[in-house]
């Protein structure tokens, strides 16, 4: 074998240790140990997340933590540990996925969150509201229509 692939090997072997080490020492949080970089992703069926996730509070609790990757995520499982917490508006929003964000500017109704998805739906709510969502859209449109057709009518007429 190569030297330098043994030293490649080697060295790789040592910062995947040193990730591990550090992310799982950092605070010592609730949860399984994670892999490094890939966090807990293999531990989790991502067909049936939920059923994982019920799983997971059984052998750890209610409150734990999982990575994503390189990133924790607590979760509160149960409305009793959602409850317990009092702190629901802090827990509300949702996490921030780079490229959207990036190209969204936070901005729109599908990827903002916090105050100014609260300010979008408001918005929209009122909008469609003020537009008569509860109407029948084909009622309006006859409407609309049978006045435009008496216009053109008396401009036949005149």
């Amino acid at each position: 074998m190569d030297l330098a692939v043994v030293l490649v090997l080697y060295f790789s072997c040592l910062l995947l240790l040193s990730l591990w080490k550090q992310s799982s020492g950092k605070g010592k949080l609730l949860g399984p140990t994670p892999l490094p970089i890939l966090g807990n992703t293999l531990q989790l069926d991502v067909n049936d997340i939920s059923k994982s996730l019920s799983n997971l509070s059984e052998v750890c609790g209610p409150v734990f933590t999982v990575y994503f990757g390189m990133k924790p995520t607590v979760v509160l499982y149960g409305y009793e540990a959602v409850k317990e917490t009092d702190l629901g508006e802090e827990f509300s929003g949702r996490g921030s996925l780079p490229l959207p964000e990036r190209i969204s500017k936070g901005h729109g109704i599908l990827f903002s969150s916090g105050k100014r998805w609260k300010e979008t739906r408001r918005f929209s709510l009122v909008t469609l509201r003020n537009f008569r969502m509860g109407e029948s859209v084909e009622d309006r449109v006859q409407e609309e229509a049978r006045c435009l057709v008496e216009e053109l009518r008396k401009t036949n007429d005149g």
